[in-house]
């Protein structure tokens, strides 16, 4: 008689994360309660701000996460303080398959409710990622219109062009050879000159 083997299937990971702006601080009560959460690895940040977005602990944390585990902090706030930043990570999060739970925050991916909650996160993220490009295309609108150039810096000064168009105009020079004086490619000083 043959038996089937069965496969082990891997349960999936609660991964916790900690983090105190206080060097004077501890990180016990969170290290508490994420272990009766259930999280067997825990990374940190001692001593490190929530406004500032790049931490190691939490650099490493993200990288090791995969789909199907969960990332459990004691509050959202030990996430991060920016809204910004929390939307942004959440959103990555839930776009690679991992669920997010907020201990004393209700906040809990796993269930139907928790997944409602993290649907409207995910829709003020979308919103303040596009009024954010608003913002931007509003700014350069109004620099545009003050004269300023947007994008990358010239190649040419406007000196540099009007005396190209009149050596070019009079037959003195090459456009090859003006281009190779000004330090620029030839199709860069026809598309000036346009």
């Amino acid at each position: 008689m043959k038996c089937a083997a069965k496969r082990k299937q891997k349960t999936p990971r609660k991964i916790g994360y900690v983090r105190v702006s206080d060097a004077e601080q501890t990180e016990d009560l969170q290290i508490d309660a994420l272990r009766a959460a259930g999280c067997h690895v825990i990374y940190g940040d001692h001593g490190v701000s929530g406004k500032i977005t790049k931490r190691k602990g939490l650099d490493d944390l993200l990288a090791s996460l995969k789909a199907g585990d969960t990332l459990v902090v004691w509050k959202l706030d030990r996430l991060g303080r920016s809204t910004i930043h929390l939307l942004q990570l959440l959103d990555d999060l839930r776009n690679r398959g991992i669920d997010f739970q907020a201990l004393t925050q209700g906040i809990d991916t796993t269930t139907a409710v928790g997944r409602m909650l993290y649907g409207q996160l995910a829709v003020f993220a979308e919103f303040e990622r596009e009024q954010i490009s608003e913002r931007t295309k509003a700014g350069m609108k109004a620099a545009k219109a003050r004269g300023k150039h947007i994008g990358r810096p010239r190649k040419l000064t406007s000196r540099q062009i009007a005396r190209a168009k009149t050596k070019l105009a009079t037959r003195s020079d090459t456009i090859t050879h003006l281009a190779k004086s000004y330090g620029v490619a030839p199709l860069t000083l026809s598309r000036a000159l346009r």
